[in-house]
């Protein structure tokens, strides 16, 4: 009985206009780390793969590291588009929240 009462509360009464709030926007952070590991990943890969090929040493980890960079581009392409578009909302309610401070729309 107790949990109908609370689900009630959450309808949206308490927002301007009767309605519900909006959706929320996708979060940086996740993109950002799956982004950051997968670059981290494919680097790792590629030197593990160029030492195990016979290129050891500095030389095998600078050309890995190298190799790593349009390999990355794009391998890891949808989750930059993804992290993109999240930094993108993330201004734009930081754009909204001052101008709503401000008084203005």
């Amino acid at each position: 009985m107790a949990d109908q009462t609370g689900a009630s509360e959450h309808t949206g009464a308490g927002v301007p206009g009767g309605g519900t709030a909006p959706a929320a926007p996708p979060s940086v952070l996740p993109w950002f780390l799956l982004y950051t590991l997968g670059r981290l990943a494919i680097a790792a890969a590629l030197v593990g793969l160029l030492w195990v090929l016979g290129l050891p040493g500095t030389p095998g980890f600078l050309f890995g590291v190298l190799l790593a960079m349009p390999v990355s581009f794009f391998v890891l392409a949808p989750v930059r588009t993804r992290l993109t578009s999240a930094l993108v909302a993330r201004q734009e309610r930081k754009e909204a929240l001052r101008a709503e401070l401000r008084g203005t729309e």
